[in-house]
């Protein structure tokens, strides 16, 4: 009964809401809403495929209580049936499966994340209109903050079953997306050796995936949905070159 759900009205697009990057717009306003809405001593984002387990609340506030890190992500698990949603699950968030050491960490996901509220406030500039969970993390990077990630605070990651068809499209967008926000903060040597590179960023992240499945157990069934997994890494590599060369998403 203490939910407050926000009428944010007609929210406007830079692309057609009917796309994947529209859709990814709106997904990301909307979590710049809910931030500023916020008003709790930490500050948690979930979506609504990624069901939390019954102790992750409790969880939330025991680990920002004992720690002093300011952003602490969790553990994703996959609920997928079929090996196309294994795939996607394996190209996004395989490296957030269990088990994996607690620990300092490059990268935390925006599905299952927790700030203490100082820290998303120093980047309240960057998220104020559309949240993007690259731009705020690199910004805490800079400013010496430590992501972490804790293997006690899980999701259970629940796609509805999807297409190739859809997919695809998807992969694409978000791809592009990650190489605009990347051009954004690498010089242009950088960007044009990442786009001559483009080629082989496929070959290289379904390499990547593999090894880190292996290191969780998941080698049969990562091995079963890998001709997905190659498809949906060229769709991704091939937004995120474009994203790298227009710099635009």
């Amino acid at each position: 009964p203490e939910t407050k759900f926000l009428d944010l009205g007609a929210i406007e697009t830079e692309r057609p809401k009917s796309t994947a990057a529209g859709q990814h717009e709106l997904y990301d306003r909307r979590r710049a809403a809910g931030l500023k809405a916020a008003k709790g001593e930490w500050i948690a984002i979930l979506e609504d495929r990624g069901s939390p387990r019954s102790n992750w609340a409790q969880t939330v506030v025991a680990l920002h209580q004992k720690d002093s890190v300011k952003v602490i992500g969790g553990a994703i698990e996959c609920r997928a049936k079929s090996l196309l949603n294994w795939a996607f699950y394996f190209c996004d968030f395989g490296r957030y499966g269990l088990p994996f050491q607690s620990g300092p960490a490059t990268w935390v996901s925006d599905i299952n994340v927790t700030y203490k509220r100082d820290a998303i406030e120093s980047t309240r500039h960057l998220w104020k209109d559309r949240y993007s969970e690259p731009i705020v993390h690199w910004a805490l990077l800079d400013q010496g903050e430590t992501l972490t990630l804790s293997q006690e605070l899980v999701v259970e990651h629940s796609r509805p079953e999807t297409s190739l068809s859809y997919l695809l499209p998807e992969r694409f967008h978000w791809g592009r997306l990650f190489g605009q926000i990347r051009a954004m903060n690498i010089p242009a040597s950088k960007r044009a050796i990442l786009t001559i590179l483009g080629p082989f960023i496929p070959f290289i992240l379904v390499l990547r995936h593999a090894r880190t499945q292996a290191k969780k157990g998941r080698l049969w069934h990562y091995l079963r949905a890998s001709p997905y997994v190659a498809v949906l890494s060229v769709a991704w590599t091939i937004g995120e070159v474009w994203g790298y060369v227009t710099k635009k998403a």
